[in-house]
């Protein structure tokens, strides 16, 4: 027969006490709970995933113990014929130009939720994990907004070097179809001319292959894919679930196409549904076509308003085309000990803290319609 303490008490089993930390039978409140936490970290990290897919198609380095990084641009150098004779120290033009790239860190980004205790308790689902992923859902979002606001500024800017009677090639603007009506940006024909084009241009500037992709918003991403798929461009193999998934099956001219509801699109993100005559579905959440209103208030970085993209539809580039730092990766936050005594709940917290901006503009195209050429003031330099 088991051993039993003065009174009949239950041995209590706390599944959430960790033992290398504090003793099952002198453990507090916050030592039952410890080992339950580690599950909402994993949620959180699973939500931000899956619903970003900017953050690795381009170049990404974390930054540690400073506001900003460095990187280092080196621009082309040239050949010339030996002279009889003459010394060979280096070329007359002192080529290769170096330039540099740097990267600032903006402020704590976050996103948090407080939970009830009594709630939590009554809830019959996973009322923490639910939090979570929507948690990292807000993050991810914002990630991937920023990201692509920057490459449509690359897209625009001249080469990183300044030397005198040096230039190195900038970044391509590429109009889809040829009226100035912005459904043209919803045309698959005139779409997969511009990936063509996008290519060529990319190849003539010396970007590398490797790493091309394109963004497209959902409407003009299923539009192609019936063109491509009509056409024999796509592998039939492919086809089905695989072709629709977004996540870079279809390629053309080497660059992998995705879809996305935060690549700018006409003033806003992933849709605009008066500026392209497609039927408002009805019954839209605010996301479905969110403003594009500025967002700088507390970024180091400057992201541009929303009628800066005004004409824009669409992005394809290679990850050279901007860079990415990050001085907190995505995580979590969770109250504890007094805190969730006093308040009889915990604040759960994502917090990201990153910077995003130019590095090579020759890897960089924005697709544009609407517009005429692209000298009028929403394709114009930040």
């Amino acid at each position: 027969m088991g051993h039993q303490t003065a009174g009949n008490n239950a041995l209590v089993t706390h599944g959430g006490v960790n033992s290398n930390v504090a003793s099952p039978a002198n453990s507090t409140t916050a030592d039952r709970r410890a080992l339950y936490l580690k599950l909402f970290s994993g949620e959180l990290f699973k939500g931000f995933q899956r619903n970003t897919i900017a953050r690795d198609l381009v170049t990404r380095r974390s930054l540690k113990n400073g506001k900003s990084l460095q990187f280092i641009f080196t621009g082309r150098t040239t050949a010339e014929y030996h002279t009889p004779g003459k010394s060979i120290l280096g070329n007359d033009d002192n080529a290769p130009p170096v330039a540099e790239k740097t990267i600032t860190c903006d402020d704590l980004l976050i996103s948090s939720a407080f939970v009830y205790e009594l709630d939590e308790t009554l809830a019959h689902y996973d009322l923490r994990g639910e939090i979570s992923r929507k948690i990292g859902y807000a993050l991810a979002e914002n990630y991937d907004r920023k990201i692509f606001r920057k490459i449509t500024q690359a897209a625009r800017k001249a080469g990183v070097v300044a030397k005198t009677n040096y230039k190195e090639p900038g970044g391509t603007q590429i109009r889809v179809g040829d009226g100035s009506a912005k459904t043209a940006g919803l045309d698959a024909t005139s779409l997969v001319s511009a990936f063509y084009d996008a290519a060529a241009a990319l190849d003539e500037k010396g970007v590398s292959s490797d790493g091309r992709v394109g963004v497209l918003s959902p409407r003009q991403y299923y539009e192609l894919i019936q063109k491509v798929g009509d056409s024999g461009l796509v592998n039939r193999d492919v086809q089905g679930q695989s072709l629709q998934s977004g996540q870079g099956i279809i390629e053309i001219a080497g660059i992998k196409i995705y879809k996305s509801m935060n690549v700018p699109h006409f003033g806003q993100y992933g849709v605009n549904y008066s500026e392209t005559s497609v039927t408002d579905p009805g019954n839209k959440g605010d996301f479905t076509e969110a403003s594009m209103a500025n967002e700088n208030a507390l970024t180091v970085n400057d992201y541009g308003e929303g009628s800066k993209f005004a004409n824009s539809c669409g992005l394809i580039f290679q990850k050279e085309a901007a860079g990415v730092v990050e001085a907190i990766g995505p995580q979590v936050q969770v109250t504890s000990g007094d805190v969730s005594v006093i308040y009889q709940g915990d604040v759960i917290l994502g917090r990201l803290a990153m910077g995003v901006d130019t590095l090579n503009p020759a890897a960089a195209v924005e697709l544009y319609a609407g517009a005429t050429d692209a000298t009028g003031a929403a394709l114009t330099d930040w």
